[in-house]
């Protein structure tokens, strides 16, 4: 008996667009590397372009299956479980995607630091102001859990600053001694392992929604995410362990031909941003933007139906797993292999990351949140567009 529900609830899952969104993102993944050998020599430029519209096309329509399979999971779980399978997901990815990288052939000083900080300015910015102008346009009273995002933020300033800011005024050309660095990651990876700790223990609460809602133009589904949140973890695990276990193993499986796809097509887009003239350090900002596609879709869905403490978990959340897993990650691998990493940002960037994290602060902190602290994280996000080409 046992197993025949097991086996309805596995077709209810792999429904047959869930099982086409997998045939397509792995079997472009596929017919990208066997075709490796022609792509890797000269393209016509409308060949080239062709290509790279077809992969983002792909990286699309995977990323809408992503975002249902962690609306499920995220509504059967309760906050702030549900956001983290997302968000886990996607940032170890990244994070393994990165450290491969520094294991390849080449100097890679750098990677780690321009990639988290394009990270850093389009989760704060991008995401967090497409968010907000959606939901403040159709909610009128966007009430986030303070608490919950000042614990994020406090956090977010702690780890940006040992990232970018302190390899330059203590470290040598930019970079943490072998001492230092030993320090840094122990105390990172302490601090991330406590943040969790806290978040998915005893101050729970306070990165769910707001219990109050009724004037919030909240989800049809908000009184099941709620009604998770009352339930303990356990017992909701013990009661629904075969349908996470599922859903979680095809999130995974559909998030990862997102970002091999936005790997493999880095070295085309390069070569396309040169013939088109622009800077080679938009390829980066772009594929950042294509392999976090899933959570900036989740998180501007959620804030349409009003659930505004969601989209601080999926968006801070994601940034402080992104910090916290991947700068103890790159300083080891720095470690081992002798090979330098270079983490100290430029003038330009401290500045842009500090006034993200004060706009943050304020935005989250005020009484209700609206468009207009949407608009003006989308004005912080074109600036930084305009420094990446000056």
């Amino acid at each position: 008996m046992r197993s025949v529900r097991t086996t309805a609830l596995v077709r209810t899952v792999l429904t047959p667009a869930v099982v086409l969104r997998l045939l397509l993102g792995w079997g472009a993944f596929l017919a990208l590397s066997l075709a490796g050998p022609a792509l890797s020599g000269p393209l016509p430029t409308p060949a080239l372009f062709a290509v790279l519209a077809g992969i983002i096309a792909v990286i699309i329509v995977c990323a809408f299956g992503v975002v249902t399979q962690a609306e499920h999971l995220a509504h059967r779980l309760g906050d702030p479980y549900g956001t983290l399978v997302l968000t886990l997901s996607i940032v170890l990815i990244e994070v393994i995607l990165i450290s491969a990288v520094m294991l390849g052939p080449g100097e890679h000083a750098t990677i780690a630091r321009d990639s988290v900080t394009a990270v850093s300015m389009i989760i704060l910015n991008l995401v967090i102001g497409l968010a907000l102008l959606v939901g403040g346009r159709r909610n009128a009273d966007l009430r986030p859990n303070h608490t919950g995002v000042s614990a994020y933020v406090s956090v977010l300033v702690v780890l940006t600053t040992v990232a970018f800011a302190l390899p330059g005024l203590i470290g040598t050309e930019g970079s943490y001694t072998t001492g230092q660095a030993f320090a840094i990651i122990a105390l990172t990876v302490l601090l991330y392992v406590f943040f969790l700790y806290r978040q998915t223990g005893e101050q729970r609460e306070d990165f769910q929604e707001p219990a109050l809602r009724e004037a919030s133009g909240a989800a049809d589904s908000a009184p099941e995410v709620e009604a998770a949140a009352r339930t303990p973890i356990t017992t909701i695990l013990s009661r629904n362990r075969t349908e996470v276990i599922v859903r979680t193993a095809v999130l995974v499986a559909t998030v990862l031909p997102i970002v091999l796809l936005s790997h493999d097509m880095a070295a085309l887009l390069d070569v396309g941003l040169d013939r088109a003239g622009a800077p080679i350090a938009l390829s980066g900002i772009l594929i950042a933007m294509i392999v976090f596609l899933p959570e900036t879709i989740t998180a501007v869905r959620a804030a349409h139906t009003g659930e505004i403490q969601r989209v601080s978990n999926l968006c801070h959340g994601a940034l402080v797993s992104t910090v916290g897993l991947t700068i103890p990650a790159v300083l080891t691998i720095g470690l081992v292999t002798g090979q330098t990493v270079t983490l100290a940002e430029t003038p330009t960037n401290l500045v842009l990351l500090g006034i993200s994290l004060l706009l943050t602060l304020s935005t989250f902190t005020a009484r209700r949140v609206t468009a207009l602290h949407g608009a003006a994280h989308l004005l912080v996000f074109a600036v930084y567009g305009i420094t990446v080409f000056a």
